[in-house]
């Protein structure tokens, strides 16, 4: 997971996009595809092949690269994921006015919008 977090890092700061998979404009599972496919993991562009790309953990099981989803945030249903970075962060294309930022999981924004998480098989 190192690995994966050590790539999506330098992107803090990146453009939001809507439908955006290139550091021209990210949108969140769009910046989970582009990381995932740079660090040599391949991953679907869609946010249900993503979820589906492995192992659910619990919160109290979370480990750096693995992938949190959100629900309910733009949309009802899964709407929204990133990157675990450690320490109770993640790393996401948040929206237009934030692009890609470290966000907080115990933040009540996001708290309250928890879906769940998977470690993609390696």
């Amino acid at each position: 997971g190192g690995n994966v977090v050590a790539n999506a890092m330098p992107f803090v700061g990146y453009r939001y996009v809507f439908g955006g998979t290139t550091p021209a404009g990210f949108d969140c599972s769009g910046f989970v595809y582009y990381v995932f496919n740079r660090s040599g993991k391949p991953l679907s562009r869609g946010m249900w092949g993503q979820y589906n790309a492995g192992y659910h953990p619990s919160r109290g099981e979370l480990q750096p690269g693995d992938i949190v989803f959100f629900q309910n945030t733009y949309m009802e249903g899964l709407s929204h994921n990133g990157i675990y970075v450690g320490n109770a962060e993640f790393i996401n294309a948040v929206d237009e006015d934030s692009g890609v930022a470290v966000s907080r999981l115990s933040s009540p924004y996001w708290a309250e919008r928890w879906y769940g998480a998977t470690r993609p098989r390696r």
